[in-house]
């Protein structure tokens, strides 16, 4: 594609950086053990889900189908085999320098011929009491099929043999039972050690236990883990539910084609081909050889045996509210922005749990994409149903890997009488909104808030978000809008389109941010001064990205910060130098949208919950709302301000995809995620606010 980065090789590069973050030795140990766990989890969801499409899509050619397809998606997933290849030697290459660096802390990774006596007892003991009851060793080469291999198990592929014959052998799979006992087992270690071991090691050293009754004296076992695809078809069968649908297309995701097979490179060779046969794969399909551990996610919960524990800021109560009684109050008199994870969250929690107990509200409606596991926000709504409030819960069930955990949330939210909302044929619902309605005298009131991000208390700790708490009638008119097409799509999108403050997808986000567009254009053509802010997680939208050329082309100043995806190319001759680019990865996820256009110095600026994606801007419910209070957008040009000098955690986004970091000085070096912290929490302790 001319002129545009492939989406998936930019995603790629994106992870890059994510291990590039592991990489960095001014990062605590802990957390670089982390960035491991975070670059292998993306990568397993990127096969899950981007790799199995592309599959799909080499299956569709020349098919017509409602999948936009890539122009040759076989070209695509040869470049990705061969990028997640070098990637993987750079990830093992840091996972050894990391193991050294264990060591110097007296932190060791013990596997199943290291032990000592005293841990060959407990390692023995340890199995015997809570390993043994749950593994079930398989013979394989017995069974007419192979067992199903869930998505996210590793498993133990074992050659047993007999030392009188090489020929006599057999072949077992024993699944490594993590989801129950977790992964990392503490064995007994001398004072001032950590002794660990995995439980795949643990399952190792105990193999000829396991198998004692069949005579064999040798015992090889790798780890191997399966990649399926995850997409869910949902037909088009109108007798069926979406329910049923979801609930039949989750059943269905266990039969997912493999789209990748990951196995330690020291695997028995007869057992590699073996298994791949079984599993129906060939040399073409992405078979990636690896080292001796595989699921590096688990290593998320590493055990907290550092010497250095995390000096992670607190977050704060914004001071707004920090004085305040009620947050409602303060509210009804302004606009509050809480910046995440800076300000704390328990703000929003406390709003809808003093909306559940006020007399005076009537009703509560919010949108919800992804909650945390045990969801104080649903408490505070359930709570809410309980003292006689109307609440609708728009819950999307489509919200890729929550759909399970979505569809219990619909069943305990009905159970209580709350009216639950479960989506739009063909539109996911991403916006995240909510409106309080009281009744004071004759009178309604509303009020309410806008994010960027989700409703989950847990990531909000972690995920870079901005939410706007205001009580604007224009904003909560919208937003009433947008539920009402929610309760009745049928009747048509006239209530998405008579929105007049929000910009709303799909009907008129598109529209509108490429005439703020067009008027930046025009300016800079005329003379004026004229620029463009964008913020986003993912960029590649091929026809925005148009508009930025043109703009840039025309002298249009465009900035922008972007986490993921970046399908433009800012190297370009025409655009004068004037669209750059640069991406934040840093301790928290920057996860936040906003859109600033200079409009010949009546500066608009926008916070959204859209990415600029095509599947968003056109088959996504998104919502984006304009910072109107002088003060918020001062601040938050602040901030944007402070990330676009970012010289530590910044790289420049380019061409190439090199992932070169910004240049800095020794004595101006400028980390955007701390700084924004000491502003925010300078302000909140300066006592200019009342």
């Amino acid at each position: 594609m001319k002129n545009f980065i492939v989406r998936d090789i930019s995603w790629l590069s994106f992870n890059a950086r994510v291990l590039q973050e592991a990489n960095d030795h001014t990062v605590p140990l802990r957390e670089r053990i982390k960035f491991l766990a975070i670059h292998s989890n993306n990568l397993d969801e990127f096969f899950r889900v981007r790799v199995g499409t592309l599959k799909r899509m080499i299956e569709l050619s020349g098919k017509k189908g409602n999948m936009h397809l890539e122009k040759d998606p076989q070209k695509i997933l040869d470049e990705i085999q061969m990028i997640v290849l070098q990637q993987q030697n750079e990830f093992h290459r840091i996972w050894n320098g990391i193991l050294e660096e264990l060591k110097q802390e007296q932190i060791l990774l013990l596997n199943e011929k290291q032990l000592s006596n005293e841990q060959k007892v407990f390692v023995k003991q340890y199995f015997e009491e809570d390993v043994r009851s749950n593994i079930i060793p398989l013979l394989i080469e017995t069974l007419p099929q192979l067992p199903y291999l869930r998505d996210k198990s590793i498993y133990l592929g074992v050659v047993m043999r007999k030392n009188k014959s090489a020929y006599d052998q057999k072949f077992a799979l024993i699944e490594v039972p993590s989801r129950v006992l977790g992964r990392f087992v503490k064995l007994p270690s001398n004072p001032g050690q950590a002794n660990i071991m995995l439980l795949e090691d643990v399952i190792r050293y105990n193999l000829p236990y396991i198998f004692s009754y069949f005579g064999y004296d040798h015992f090889d076992a790798h780890i191997f883990k399966v990649t399926k695809d995850a997409e869910i078809d949902i037909d088009n069968d109108i007798t069926t539910n979406l329910v049923q649908k979801i609930e039949s297309g989750l059943k269905n995701r266990r039969k997912g084609k493999t789209v990748r097979f990951i196995y330690d490179k020291e695997m028995d060779a007869g057992l590699l081909e073996y298994l791949m046969k079984r599993l129906s794969l060939s040399r073409k399909d992405n078979i990636i050889p690896g080292g001796r551990i595989h699921n590096f996610r688990h290593f998320m919960d590493f055990p907290d045996v550092f010497k250095n524990k995390s000096t992670r800021r607190q977050s704060f109560t914004h001071p707004a509210l920090a004085g305040a009684l009620r947050v409602t109050d303060v509210i009804a008199e302004k606009d509050v922005m809480l910046h995440f994870p800076y300000h704390s969250f328990n703000s929003v929690i406390d709003l809808l749990r003093e909306a559940a107990m006020d007399p005076d509200v009537v009703g509560i409606r919010i949108t919800a994409y992804r909650l945390a596991s045990n969801s104080k926000i649903i408490n505070a709504l359930i709570n809410a149903v309980r003292n006689g409030k109307e609440v609708v819960v728009m819950l999307e069930l489509r919200a890729r890997f929550d759909e399970e955990a979505n569809l219990e949330w619909k069943s305990v939210l009905e159970d209580e009488g709350v009216k639950v909302l479960i989506g739009v044929p063909n539109l996911k619902v991403h916006g995240k909104l909510c409106v309080i309605k009281k009744r004071i005298g004759p009178k309604i009131v509303q009020y309410g808030f806008v994010s960027t991000g989700n409703m989950n208390e847990k990531t909000a700790r972690v995920y870079g978000d901005h939410l706007l708490l205001t009580s604007n009638r224009n904003i909560m008119a919208d937003i009433n809008k947008i539920f009402r097409f929610l309760e009745n799509p049928k009747t048509g999108n006239q209530h998405l389109q008579a929105c007049k403050t929000l910009l709303v997808c799909p009907v008129g986000m598109r529209l509108r941010i490429q005439k703020f567009i067009t008027t930046e254009i025009r300016n800079a053509k005329a003379g004026k001064e004229a620029y463009i802010i964008v913020k986003v997680n993912s960029l590649s939208d091929e026809e925005l990205i148009l508009k930025l050329y043109e703009a840039a082309a025309a002298g249009v100043k465009v900035q922008c910060i972007i986490r993921g995806i970046f399908c433009a190319m800012p190297e370009q001759k025409k655009l004068n130098n004037n669209l750059q680019a640069i991406s934040i990865v840093d301790e928290y996820l920057e996860h936040a949208r906003v859109m600033i256009f200079c409009n010949g110095g009546k500066e608009i600026m926008y916070t959204s919950s859209a990415d600029w994606m095509v599947r968003n801007l056109d088959h996504r419910i998104e919502a984006a709302v304009p910072i109107l209070d002088p003060e918020i957008k001062q601040e938050l040009n602040d901030i944007i301000k402070i990330q676009l000098s970012d010289n530590v955690k910044a790289r420049v986004l380019d061409n190439r995809l090199l992932n070169n970091y910004m240049p800095a000085s020794d004595e101006n070096k400028i980390r955007s995620q701390v700084e924004t912290y000491n502003y925010l929490f300078k302000k909140a302790n300066s006592g200019k606010h009342d």
